[in-house]
């Protein structure tokens, strides 16, 4: 199988969006995701664009068009102690292709980037259960802290 890693483009939003409904039924929180889809598209291909993503992509055969099996979204981030860092908020790679490598690729991608870009690092979450991407990240030496803990303030309902 040959996978292309490339930028994300505003046709593949509707894609991402069906990836990112899969990534939250995987997370346990099927009704969660509520961006609606012209905000997501402008949000990441309108005149200022907070957020870009790689997608990973099977080629194309005479029996199948080519199909995104997968995404790494990231905007960027500022640490007052670190300057400019890449923040990578979502990588996914479907169900049906896990295992193949894609998550290697894609995540790799987004390294790649940052030291283009020449952030002074790269940051992200991870859910405390979530074993098989803990061990995936300590491949990569990465530092899992458990003394930050995260706050959020929905303000869409009000």
């Amino acid at each position: 199988m040959n996978i292309n890693i490339r930028r994300a483009v505003k046709e593949d939003c509707p894609r991402l969006m069906e990836l990112i409904h899969e990534l939250a039924v995987f997370e346990k929180a099927p009704d969660e995701v509520t961006v609606p889809m012209e905000h997501f598209v402008e949000s990441g291909f309108g005149a200022n664009p907070v957020w870009w993503a790689f997608v990973a992509e099977t080629s194309a055969t005479a029996d199948s068009p080519a199909t995104v099996y997968g995404f790494a979204l990231y905007y960027v981030r500022y640490s007052t102690w670190k300057g400019q860092r890449l923040y990578l908020e979502d990588l996914l790679v479907s169900e049906a292709m896990r295992g193949q490598g894609l998550g290697k690729l894609l995540f790799e991608r987004v390294l790649e980037e940052a030291k283009e870009k020449k952030y002074s690092g790269m940051v992200w979450q991870v859910l405390d259960w979530n074993e098989p991407a803990i061990n995936f990240y300590k491949k990569y030496n990465a530092v899992i802290s458990d003394e930050w803990m995260n706050c959020t303030i929905d303000l869409s309902s009000e």
